[in-house]
């Protein structure tokens, strides 16, 4: 029956990283908490705890860096597009087909990383119900 307790522990700590759909950084501070008042109980609970923070955090990192990237695009689609430097009053923000196709691909990878981290949540809660340690790819180790 301890067994069974642990596991389904390990499942909600990684299950928890859901709760950034619902308020800003829930997917860092939810499995955060968990794992903080987990930790003591058992190795494998430290061990998933670490593994599920670690994940978050990292995939939060490369969300903000593609993020970052639509920025110059944007600024860069502003200037191309003044009339002149003197009249501030024809500002005109039109995305070329250069610019659209810029956005609608940082976006798609955006999109496209989302739903792997979606899936890579879904897997390490499945592996940790069934007793398995389980490790993200693509993951830094933040907290070792």
């Amino acid at each position: 029956m301890k067994q069974n307790n642990e596991n389904t522990n390990a499942f909600l700590i990684h299950i928890s990283a859901f709760a950034g759909f619902l308020f800003p950084f829930g997917n860092i501070i939810t499995p955060l908490i968990a794992w903080q008042t987990l930790k003591d109980r058992s190795a494998f609970l430290d061990e998933q705890g670490k593994e599920a923070v670690n994940f978050n955090i990292s995939y939060s990192l490369y969300i903000f860096i593609l993020t970052m990237s639509f920025v110059p695009v944007f600024i860069g689609s502003i200037f191309r597009n003044l009339d002149n430097f003197d009249n501030f009053n024809h500002i005109n923000i039109d995305f070329d087909s250069h610019n659209f196709f810029g956005v609608i691909g940082l976006a798609s990878l955006a999109g496209i990383v989302g739903l792997i981290k979606v899936a890579l949540i879904i897997i390490a809660a499945l592996k940790a119900k069934e007793g398995e340690n389980y490790k993200y790819p693509f993951t830094i180790k933040f907290i070792k």
